[in-house]
């Protein structure tokens, strides 16, 4: 299952949560269903703004052979450096 970053507007808090691809909560109160979370003192009805989080990215001569680290080939290494 996916995981999604949502900014809560009312409080610029940010918060990771794991749901399918179909469902896209507006307010706070749907978010706090969905990941079964309590409200924390926060109205229902505040909005949440779905975050664009860059994914894992896999480039296809990697898959040829997985124990090699990106950097070996050239590319970058997400953690900021290869160990």
């Amino acid at each position: 299952m996916p995981t999604y970053d949502y900014r809560i507007e009312a409080t610029g808090d940010v918060i990771e949560v794991k749901h399918t691809m179909a469902l896209t909560p507006k307010n706070w109160g749907e978010l706090c269903q969905l990941a079964n979370i309590s409200l924390l003192n926060i109205p229902p009805e505040s909005k949440v703004t779905k975050l664009l989080t860059a994914a894992g990215i896999i480039k296809s001569h990697t898959l040829n052979t997985p124990d090699t680290r990106p950097c070996a080939h050239g590319g970058d290494c997400p953690s900021g450096g290869c160990e």
